[in-house]
């Protein structure tokens, strides 16, 4: 991405009109801007610049009644119908902890934040965005025919700002963390993995030891990982969606993470990607992304803590999916079967 955008805002307003049919996310590349740029030069145009901190933004957002959560990466989207409850702030880390809507906000990737207004074929369409640094989407939260118009209203007068500028700077993307490794401390790693009670503490552990997630993988070994060939999470899909179990799965980028809890139904490739398209739950992953699977096992006071978690080439995160352990239905054991039987790589094929 550029340092600024190479357009003004009457060009990029010229650009919106002549193509309404076209996605922001995918109009701002085609411009070489970013989204959040796009949606600025809106301003007083169907978009309004608001508070960008999760405390305002998700407060808002619990009076709102039924909505649709959107959280993407490059590689996958989610998308989650619900309502926002049981929030909990935090300087670091905020959460929403609903039956359906189960959020993990990072509050300093919070940058820029609009309510944006758009006319389409089926109507008007109403959300709340929040961007990071770079003006790439974090969050973004859409009203649906059952949500509370008076609290949307009562939302744009409560965090509208006094800046209602048409230009926003943003910041060179960084780009993915590589895989951070130290194979001469592979035997404090897998002393201490063996130990973990909680996967929380497994961050931690890397951290401790100048390691990152995938660099951790890479070295570990089994019995605490398995690298699996980048066929595997179609696979799993697959057979989650003839076997009807809960999992939960997780995608997100820096600012957030979202999180789908229970079965995947209906399951629509199309192209590169494959697509659940469920009543309440909707997730589009481009499987040509995917350049690295592995499937990891992690102690807790539970019982193994059995994921798998993909990666694209750059080593970025895509998503995570794990067995639910919930009493009366719990599916960890069923899960752990599937990942078990999906195909691995031989020793010459790992990174």
């Amino acid at each position: 991405m550029a340092d600024a955008a190479p357009l003004n805002t009457n060009d990029i307003l010229a650009a919106v009109a002549e193509n309404p049919k076209i996605r922001e996310r995918d109009l701002a590349a085609k411009l070489g801007i970013s989204e959040a740029q796009l949606v600025a030069a809106q301003c007083g145009k169907g978009a309004t610049r608001i508070q960008a901190h999760p405390d305002q933004v998700i407060g808002a957002v619990m009076q709102l009644g039924e909505v649709m959560a959107l959280t993407r990466n490059e590689s996958c989207v989610s998308e989650k119908v619900g309502t926002y409850a049981d929030y909990h702030s935090g300087a670091h880390a905020a959460m929403v902890l609903g039956e359906e809507i189960d959020m993990r906000f990072f509050p300093s990737h919070w940058r820029h934040a609009f309510m944006v207004e758009k006319e389409t074929d089926v109507g008007r369409r109403r959300s709340l965005q929040v961007f990071d640094a770079a003006g790439d989407a974090v969050h973004k939260v859409y009203m649906r025919d059952g949500s509370n118009m008076d609290a949307w209203i009562g939302a744009w007068h409560d965090l509208r700002l006094g800046d209602q500028s048409t230009e926003v700077q943003v910041e060179r993307r960084k780009p993915a963390e590589t895989p951070k490794a130290d194979a001469s401390k592979v035997d404090i790693l897998r002393k201490e993995w063996a130990r973990m009670t909680d996967t929380h503490q497994f961050m931690r552990l890397t951290s401790k030891l100048k390691m990152n997630r995938l660099g951790a993988y890479r070295i570990a070994g089994q019995p605490f990982v398995r690298p699996l060939e980048t066929s595997a999470v179609d696979q799993a899909l697959q057979t989650l969606s003839k076997q009807g179990i809960d999992v939960m799965i997780f995608v997100g980028n820096r600012g957030c993470i979202q999180i789908h809890s229970g079965p995947l139904m209906n399951l629509k490739p199309m192209g590169p990607w494959q697509n659940v398209l469920d009543p309440r739950f909707d997730m589009h992953l481009r499987l040509d992304h995917i350049a690295e699977v592995w499937a990891v096992d992690k102690p807790t006071q539970r019982g193994p803590a059995v994921s798998l978690e993909a990666f694209d080439a750059e080593g970025g995160l895509i998503l995570q999916i794990f067995g639910v352990g919930k009493e009366g239905r719990d599916s960890r054991a069923v899960w752990r079967e599937i990942v078990g039987n999906l195909p691995g790589l031989s020793e010459t094929e790992t990174v």
